[in-house]
């Protein structure tokens, strides 16, 4: 057996993305230097519960981490799938922060995914789970993902600081490969659809942010429908919150989506806990205005998805096969520069990038590095 040559890596940056890079390409990794000067160095509580849930889909992966935290070995194993699974995600990060791994690496997996996670469903930081059942999992239909049995079960909500909420999460495997794709044509805006939680709050929450959010579209576009979803009792987990995610779709099958929530910090939880002061959120007419106007800040980006779905919409393109794939997007985010280089770095894709200065748009070409799911079961 010869000594297993690590791919070494330094800081906390693109930590997600550089493990699914490193799973897909069978790549083992030395991260070192993860936040050393911090107060509290190392991993966070969230990146290792990530870690362990690529271990519960993974045979003979290996994980070590150093006492601090500061230094992390991965080397990858097999990904199996594998169905009832279960996972924690814990109460520092959503549930949104591991899905979007999740459903790259349980594509190539051995068998179809089924896994139940529990944690935070809806926060102000990272992608809500109303946008990967609306958005996200309709984008793999472009690389030519099957939609059958890729399917995200809301079973209850729950926000920060105390979570609560639990979603069922199915994943079919890619037979071969994925499909090399030209996405290039964003439409016009004909409709738009959303979801308005709230939780542990007044049912009404649902329906002022709903006549805020129509108030902004209406000037613009008569088919506008929000649904309103209210829980109580278990099915809304543990604190008080609202929210409302929203899509746009267009004449050429393009999902634009936004969302936010709105919830108390610990900090304030506590803070109430000491004083008789009852806590209050922002109004939820303010919020609804605020969403519908990052939706439209959205649109007037361009390009085929939305700014928080450019890093996986390259990843797909760079796992297809060795043909060419074309897209374009609104301006280039700092996270989706990151994830150019993180798939240079890991496959030795390179993407020709093309500013189109009268559309303000960007388009991208790739080959892909033609990743085939060896690991599937062969009749």
């Amino acid at each position: 057996m010869g000594k297993t040559a690590y791919k070494r890596l330094k800081g906390e940056q693109q930590f997600r993305q550089r493990l699914v890079l490193a799973t897909l390409s069978g790549t083992p990794i030395l991260i070192e230097d993860i936040r050393p000067d911090e107060t509290s160095p190392g991993l966070r509580p969230h990146e290792v519960s990530l870690l362990r849930l690529v271990e519960t889909i993974s045979d003979d992966c290996s994980v070590e981490i150093n006492d601090t935290g500061t230094k992390l070995r991965y080397k990858p194993g097999v990904v199996m799938g594998g169905k009832h699974l279960d996972h924690d995600c814990g109460l520092s990060r959503s549930i949104g922060y591991f899905l979007e791994p999740l459903i790259v690496l349980s594509l190539f997996g051995k068998k179809s995914l089924s896994i139940r996670l529990k944690g935070i469903t809806n926060d102000p930081k990272d992608p809500s789970v109303d946008t990967f059942r609306t958005t996200t999992l309709h984008m793999l239909k472009h690389f030519g993902v099957s939609l059958e049995g890729l399917e995200l079960k809301i079973e209850s909500r729950g926000v920060p600081p105390l979570g609560g909420g639990e979603v069922v999460l199915g994943v079919p495997i890619v037979q071969n490969s994925l499909s090399a794709t030209e996405w290039v044509d964003e439409g016009m805006v004909k409709r738009i659809r959303g979801v308005a939680f709230s939780t542990k709050v007044s049912p009404q929450f649902g329906n002022r942010m709903v006549y805020a959010a129509r108030g902004i579209f209406n000037r613009f576009i008569p088919d506008v429908h929000i649904f309103i979803d209210h829980k109580s009792g278990t099915s809304g987990g543990r604190s008080p919150g609202y929210g409302i995610s929203l899509v746009a779709e267009t004449t050429s099958g393009c999902l634009i989506s936004a969302d936010a929530a709105v919830c108390f910090t610990k900090e304030d939880m506590e803070h109430f806990e000491d004083s008789e002061e009852k806590p209050e959120l922002s109004p939820p007419e303010d919020f609804g205005v605020q969403v519908a106007s990052m939706l439209l800040g959205e649109i007037e980006q361009g390009g085929v998805v939305d700014s928080t779905h450019q890093g996986l919409l390259f990843l797909l393109c760079a796992l297809c096969p060795q043909d060419v794939s074309k897209v374009r997007v609104g301006k280039l985010t700092p996270y989706a520069i990151e994830t150019l280089r993180n798939i240079r770095d890991f496959l030795g894709v390179k993407f020709v990038i093309n500013p189109e200065p009268t559309t303000n748009t960007v388009m991208l070409k790739c080959v892909g590095c033609g990743l085939k799911n060896l690991s599937r079961k062969t009749s």
